[in-house]
């Protein structure tokens, strides 16, 4: 049995993580450090993770009355060049509405995704050319 290679290990359809940055105080990062050198986490990554997840865990009910409030789709939502013909095709317009990912597939034209898509809101991130994010800036919210 030939050895698993990194890439085999790694789920194709997983997303990657978006990176952000926050600023901190030294003393605030002097404790994080104790923390991780005492072995309550294995970096600093792990212990700011955890402490997103646990804030989000709280305000869980708060989260999921807002996405039913303002009728975003939750989690990953991927649009391609067909699924945007289909929606040309049939006359309709897409308003995208995603607390998560949107990608948009790299073979859309900006002419494709201005025909078929009428805004676009996404909290978290959004992934998709560069031209067709410069096409759709103005209806992006």
């Amino acid at each position: 049995m030939p050895p698993k290679t990194k890439s085999a290990l790694v789920p194709a359809s997983k997303p990657l993580d978006e990176k952000i940055t926050i600023n901190l105080g030294y003393v605030d990062l002097g404790q994080i450090d104790l923390l991780v050198q005492d072995g309550f986490y294995a970096n600093r990554t792990d212990l700011i993770r955890t402490a997103i997840r646990n804030q989000l865990a709280t305000h869980a009910e708060a989260v999921r009355q807002s996405v039913a409030r303002r009728t975003l789709v939750l989690g990953i939502h991927h649009f391609s060049a067909a699924d945007l013909a289909a929606v040309q095709a049939a006359g309709q317009t897409l308003q995208i509405r995603v607390l998560g990912l949107a990608t948009i597939a790299p073979d859309v034209t900006p002419e494709l995704a201005l025909a078929t898509i009428d805004s676009v809101v996404v909290l978290g991130a959004l992934h998709a050319s560069p031209a067709v994010k410069a096409a759709l800036a103005a209806r992006i919210r």
